[in-house]
């Protein structure tokens, strides 16, 4: 499959001293084994168990009014239960089928304050959980099965429901993979829908640095992330929120969300990476997001994301010479935007050096699995035979 770029636009200049203040959040979902290596997922694990892990977590009052609570309560930390929400016939919750775990940082006026706070709270987690039979790993796609059942069917309440946005629709699916929403918002920028349609467009060619899902049911598949086989086309790329309906894009998967608070105004989460280990990933990625946010050189928009180019790159990834090249391009035009910002630009370097490799974390993963090393809840029973 070749997929070209359009022809770059001549990028302007801006003066020394106008500098874009972006701010930043990082919403990481975490995956779940249990002490004697299997994988604890929705079939596994009873949604008061986990919850049992986050009422040990300390609460902070001064986590909000900048993160959201929810409709049902579940959110009330910067650690929450992920998971699939079901209903009575009135919309009162009967219960949760959980999938793992989601640690969410506040909003930070740097890449380095969210990634810092990622990791204590990552570190929080850890300690909650090293009492009991769970710990947490990283990968992006449940590698022991590959579908979720909703059982017992919706009922008239839950169809109306979840028909409320395409993302409704489709939560189903997110009940198999881990990802994060990598968050960024200036007050000054002049247009985030556009910059989230750009993102949309090159998403094919971000996506690969991050990687980490190169099993499902129990075995490798072949390729480097099955999450984005599964998801994309059906759910976001990108998403913006915006003040009110106005500026509001129709579109399947969702583009646009009206804010469901003040502090989401103009925030634009990227959604396609997969889960990562090392929370420097998240800050190499958010400084390459801010790149591309400030760059005017790339013509690429779209509404909504390319599925087939998705699925292509999902196989092979850095691995393929035309993807590589592009995925590069990109890391370039993100440079050439952030000059001027230092701390950005060596995240870029040290990005770029990943890809100079080829790497993303799936190479690790299949690495330690073909060593006999259990992964996520696997392990290759043949390792070390003749």
């Amino acid at each position: 499959m070749r997929v070209a770029f359009p022809a770059a636009r001549r990028r302007r200049v801006a003066s020394p001293e106008v500098c874009t203040l972006f701010r930043y959040g990082i919403e990481h979902e975490v995956a779940l084994v249990r002490t004697d290596g299997r994988f604890a997922d929705f079939t596994d694990v009873a949604f008061e168990e986990l919850q049992g892990v986050v009422d040990a977590l300390p609460e902070d009052a001064a986590d909000y009014p900048g993160l959201r609570i929810g409709d049902q309560g579940i959110k009330r930390k910067r650690w929450y239960v992920e998971g699939y929400e079901r209903f009575d016939d009135d919309g009162g919750l009967v219960r949760c089928d959980p999938k793992g775990l989601e640690i969410r940082t506040r909003i930070h006026d740097s890449v380095e304050e969210a990634v810092a706070a990622l990791r204590a709270d990552q570190d929080l987690l850890d300690g909650a959980l090293a009492a009991g039979d769970l710990r947490t790993c990283v990968v992006a796609f449940n590698p022991v099965r590959s579908d979720y059942a909703i059982e017992p069917p919706l009922n008239a309440w839950e169809e109306a429901h979840r028909q409320g946005s395409p993302e409704e629709r489709t939560a189903h699916l997110h009940m198999l993979t881990y990802g994060p929403d990598l968050n960024l918002s200036a007050a000054d920028l002049a247009d985030p829908v556009d910059v989230a349609r750009k993102l949309t467009h090159y998403s094919p060619w971000l996506v690969p640095l991050s990687f980490s899902s190169p099993f499902r049911d129990g075995v490798p598949w072949g390729g480097l992330s099955a999450r984005t086989t599964l998801r994309t086309g059906a759910r976001p790329a990108a998403l913006v929120f915006l003040a009110t309906e106005e500026g509001h894009v129709p579109s399947d998967p969702s583009l646009t969300q009206v804010a469901r608070l003040p502090a989401e105004i103009g925030r634009i989460e990227f959604k396609a990476f997969d889960a990562c280990p090392d929370p420097d990933l998240y800050g190499e990625l958010l400084s390459l997001l801010t790149g591309l946010a400030l760059d005017d050189t790339l013509p690429g928009r779209a509404t909504v994301p390319d599925a087939a180019a998705h699925r292509y790159v999902a196989q092979d990834g850095l691995a393929e010479d035309g993807v590589h090249r592009r995925t590069g391009d990109l890391i370039d035009a993100s440079a050439r935007a952030l000059a001027g910002r230092p701390a950005d630009l060596a995240r870029i370097d040290a990005l770029r050096g990943r890809w100079e490799r080829r790497w993303c974390p799936a190479v690790d993963l299949l690495a330690r699995y073909e060593s006999g090393e259990a992964v996520a809840g696997l392990r290759r029973v043949d390792a070390g035979r003749s």
